[in-house]
């Protein structure tokens, strides 16, 4: 039994020791600079050491990286008509619009952002060159709270930190805005009310200084652009009407940049 016990601990050290660290967490700043680039079909190849990322609808995107691994977030089960299952998907289910108790069993990777009601969600997965990671948060539920009942989940490729707000109801403490480290993209519901009024949203943004914010969860242009006009003091805004960017993390906008994409369900590569 001795031996046993030994064993495991060493197993376990090892294990731990395989655990890619991640690069996001305690760096400060991003490199400036800026590149974007539009109209790519969601399945085609990215280019070097950059992310497409490609709004679906609501709070789902598509990310895909250079070395061809694909995720998506805020998972219902149908992301469009286009015959494409992803390597990943995130969900949180603070709503039904953010998750499906269903998903494609053939999908490989499903990460949950809930966890057992008393302890919070934890992964940790590297699939080639993407690493995700959570941070849990809490939700408002019933009248009630559940502790860390949805995440905030963040992609590592190419050197860039990708962060995705979720469903967030509360601004982070100060231990998970250390968790969450450097995030030079982040994915931010604008809603004003369902999430975070936009007072606390704008702060939440202001101190994670992020190069880009990439609005989501927006009902209706109305909504979007009162969220624009209560960061037009300090962000550039980017809307071309494009449904998905590409961004690299050398070319970085010098500038906070808010860049709307528009949403689009996912087709086959012969559809408009």
């Amino acid at each position: 039994m001795r031996w046993f016990l030994i064993f495991i601990i060493w197993a376990t050290g090892i294990a731990a020791q395989d655990r890619r660290p991640s690069h996001c967490i305690a760096i400060a700043n991003a490199v400036p600079g800026a590149e974007f680039i539009h109209k790519a079909a969601f399945d085609d190849p990215v280019a070097e050491s950059s992310i497409r990322i490609r709004y679906i609808d609501h709070a789902a995107f598509l990310l895909l990286t250079e070395g061809g691994v694909s995720a998506v977030t805020d998972f219902t089960g149908f992301i469009g008509a286009a015959p494409f299952l992803p390597d990943i998907v995130t969900m949180n289910h603070a709503h039904d619009t953010h998750w499906t108790p269903f998903p494609d069993p053939a999908i490989p990777h499903v990460l949950p952002g809930w966890g057992n009601g008393t302890e919070g969600a934890d992964h940790h997965l590297e699939v080639g060159d993407l690493l995700v990671r959570n941070v849990p948060t809490d939700i408002r539920r019933g009248g009630g709270v559940e502790i860390k009942g949805n995440s905030i989940f963040v992609f590592e490729t190419a050197g860039l930190c990708v962060g995705h707000l979720g469903h967030l109801h509360h601004e982070p403490d100060d231990a998970q805005y250390a968790a969450l480290g450097r995030l030079d993209v982040v994915m931010a519901a604008v809603d004003g009310g369902q999430t975070l009024d936009l007072f606390i949203l704008k702060r939440v943004l202001e101190r994670l200084k992020s190069s880009v914010v990439i609005p989501m969860h927006w009902f209706g242009r109305g909504t979007l652009n009162q969220f624009l006009i209560n960061m037009s003091d300090s962000y550039v805004v980017q809307d071309t009407g494009a449904n998905d960017v590409t961004l690299s993390l050398r070319t970085l906008p010098d500038r906070p940049t808010i860049i709307v994409l528009q949403p689009k369900f996912l087709r086959p590569p012969q559809s408009p």
